[in-house]
């Protein structure tokens, strides 16, 4: 399958800006396939290669030599010698684009990117398929039920993995084995209790207190635990918005998952019910949001609002100095009542907003007095 990601167009325009980019996201989202599809102009190592790994570690300044200008280096963070020798040579040589790095441990990746080439990096992260790319290719189901169940990942489309199968193993294989060795967990069962007891908590506001006791953990290493989720990018931390509009405003984050499919397996579904179709179609349109900020390079920061008496905003985007305000609802008919958060907040804030959206579940494209209701399938053309 030849499908294109949306990101390269802008690490494209960013290689010839800055001497290195940098590549993360979470494991199996298809960074290797997309660096070597779509940047085969530039010579391609691999770092986990034993081999590589070895000259690499071993005899540093000719392994730099050899590869000195337009390589990829991916799992870069196996070798953390290079990150010295990378900054010595970009600042010699003043080459745009010299490098392109790429890891899956994204902690150790950021970690050192910050500590040696703060400065001279584009960063972007590359999530799992995004709507449009599925559209592109070829892959795309209008049901949005069997969407969130399915998950987004390329190899369930690539290699035709069932879903079942390939998050099962993907729990076991990734996450358990990369986040409890980065953090030295003893008790994996813990942890995957931990991981579990999150998504039972997707798109509510965060009780950090009440996650760590129901788990038997302590707040510090519940903390710890949900920081490295975030690093991994399997969770997200929506915040609340920090304009005081009203004094009784909310002030806790919302936990998100990157992928329905993950979450959905988490939490043992495998029917969209009544009861489950709210929370994951939600989920997956706020995901959506972040994965379209993240691919299109829009650099928005996005919010929630909340106040103390309920009344609430699924999505703020900072576009300029204007607020773009979603609200999102699983249903295919729309009253006032519906976007009633929407009108709320806009009589708060006045001129800061610049549109009001409503994703629902529906077909159509209808342009309301006060709200344009836009079909979740349209989510990257019209949100």
């Amino acid at each position: 399958m030849s499908e294109k990601r949306s990101i390269a167009r802008s690490i494209q325009t960013y290689l010839k800006k800055y001497p290195i980019v940098a590549i993360t996201g979470p494991r199996q989202s298809g960074k290797t396939t997309m660096l070597k599809k779509q940047f085969s102009k530039y010579r391609y190592v691999n770092l986990e290669n034993p081999d590589m790994r070895q000259f690499a570690q071993r005899d540093p300044r000719s392994f730099m030599k050899e590869y000195d200008k337009y390589v990829i280096f991916d799992e870069v963070q196996r070798v953390p010698e290079l990150f010295s020798y990378m900054q010595a040579m970009v600042d010699d040589s003043g080459i745009m684009g010299q490098f392109i790095i790429s890891g899956s441990q994204n902690f150790q990746l950021m970690h050192r990117i910050t500590q040696s080439l703060a400065g001279r990096v584009a960063l972007f992260k590359l999530q799992p398929f995004d709507i449009s790319e599925l559209k592109q290719a070829g892959l795309f189901s209008n049901d949005y039920q069997k969407l969130m169940l399915k998950g987004f990942y390329p190899a369930i489309y690539d290699r035709k993995i069932p879903s079942r199968v390939f998050y099962n193993n993907y729990i076991q294989t990734y996450i358990e084995r990369d986040i409890t060795e980065l953090i030295h967990v003893r008790d994996t069962k813990a942890f995957r209790n931990f991981l579990a007891l999150c998504a039972t908590r997707a798109g509510q506001m965060l009780n950090l207190n009440a996650l760590a006791n129901e788990c038997g953990i302590s707040q510090p290493t519940a903390k710890s635990w949900l920081s490295v989720l975030e690093s991994s990018y399997i969770i997200f931390l929506l915040h609340p918005y920090f304009k005081n509009y009203s004094k009784r405003i909310v002030k806790t984050p919302k936990l998100y998952f990157y992928d329905t499919g993950l979450l959905a397996h988490l939490l043992k579904i495998t029917t969209v019910t009544l009861d489950n179709k709210g929370m994951l179609f939600e989920n997956m349109m706020v995901a959506e949001l972040m994965k379209k900020n993240g691919h299109r390079n829009e650099m928005n920061d996005l919010w929630y609002w909340r106040d103390s008496a309920g009344h609430e905003v699924d999505v703020l985007l900072q576009d300029d100095e204007k607020l773009r305000t979603v609200e999102i609802k699983c249903t295919q008919t729309i009253y006032e009542e519906t976007y009633k958060g929407l009108l709320w907040f806009s009589d708060l804030a006045g001129n800061q907003v610049k549109s009001r959206i409503l994703i629902y579940a529906g077909d159509e494209i209808q342009k309301r007095t006060k709200v344009k209701i836009v079909p979740w399938q349209a989510i990257y053309d019209e949100a």
